[in-house]
């Protein structure tokens, strides 16, 4: 085993920030086990849904080959499916890494990407339909907090990508340290990967209104 890990966070405009903070805080929490490293299509300040903006030290072109990939979601996954640098990058990440992790809407550009083909995944529950139609031959999973097939870990919206980043720190680091990061956290931790409590709320989301109240106008 590799005594220090790569994560590779990916950013783009628009990014869901607790999509991203969330597992970052779990892996971070790591220490030097895992380095943490931000990419985006450019160098520099990316500007998250809500406004604040991270930022990101690689390019697609010089970012270290990671051993962990973070795909986030967000109101800008739209615009970052049809970003074939993005893709590209992905389907080349996720190749060697091994884990390529999705968040929320995340899990709409990997599926563009082509890498969730056959594969069982999940996603944002409130726009579950329209977030799907990204892949047609993947097998969808209405009901799960998060999904793990192979090397790929998608999971629901927002808050869930924090339950599924301490399930994969316990695959890879043993279940006590998942629960002693959860802890010094003091992060509740849902453990149940097949139950989603969110899921009575299935494709009840209004994108219209959503991006009214982020002052974005019409979706």
């Amino acid at each position: 085993m590799k005594e220090t890990r790569t994560l590779a966070a990916i950013l783009y405009d628009d990014f869901e920030l607790l999509d991203l903070y969330g597992p970052l805080e779990m892996f971070g929490t790591l220490g030097k086990a895992v380095e943490i490293v931000t990419v985006a299509h450019q160098k520099g300040a990316v500007a998250s849904t809500q406004g604040p903006q991270t930022v990101a030290t690689y390019d697609f072109n010089d970012c270290p080959r990671p051993d962990l990939v973070l795909v986030p979601g967000g109101i800008g996954t739209f615009a970052a499916m049809e970003d074939e640098a993005l893709l590209e990058f992905l389907r080349t990440g996720a190749d060697t890494a091994q884990v390529t992790m999705s968040v929320c809407s995340g899990s709409a550009i990997l599926a563009k990407a082509g890498l969730l083909e056959g594969r069982a995944a999940t996603s944002n529950k409130q726009f579950f339909t329209m977030l799907a139609a990204a892949g047609p031959n993947t097998n969808w999973v209405e009901s799960a907090r998060w999904v793990e097939d192979g090397s790929f870990v998608t999971s629901s919206g927002v808050s869930a990508g924090t339950d599924m980043a301490l399930a994969v720190i316990a695959k890879l680091y043993g279940r006590e340290t998942a629960e002693k990061i959860a802890a010094y956290t003091e992060y509740t931790w849902h453990t149940d990967a097949d139950i989603d409590p969110f899921v009575s709320y299935l494709d009840a989301g209004d994108m219209g209104e959503v991006m009214e109240v982020l002052g974005r106008g019409a979706a």
